[in-house]
């Protein structure tokens, strides 16, 4: 589903604008973003919770010619389904 389809399926189920629900929409995951930046887990209720995880740096290998690079620390989000979401996707 794409932020277009999610925007229109909002707006005919609760009878707002598309032009609110896009507000509400876009506030909601900038949020979600500065909360993970400060380094707070986000929990959707019955949903899931995103937090941010971080990966250490490595050694990895170009595929094309083999040759030993070398992959910088990164941070990265993880999201873990709620156990509601799960059985319900599991029935």
């Amino acid at each position: 589903m794409k932020k277009s389809e999610i925007i229109d399926a909002l707006a005919s189920k609760t009878g707002l604008t598309k032009a609110d629900v896009t507000k509400v929409y876009e506030a909601t995951f900038e949020l979600f973003s500065n909360e993970l930046e400060k380094g707070n887990n986000v929990a959707v209720s019955g949903f899931g919770t995103f937090k941010q995880s971080e990966r250490s740096a490595r050694t990895g290998r170009n595929p094309q010619t083999g040759k030993a690079i070398k992959i910088s620390a990164s941070k990265s989000v993880r999201f873990k389904v709620a156990k509601a979401l799960k059985d319900s996707l599991n029935k």
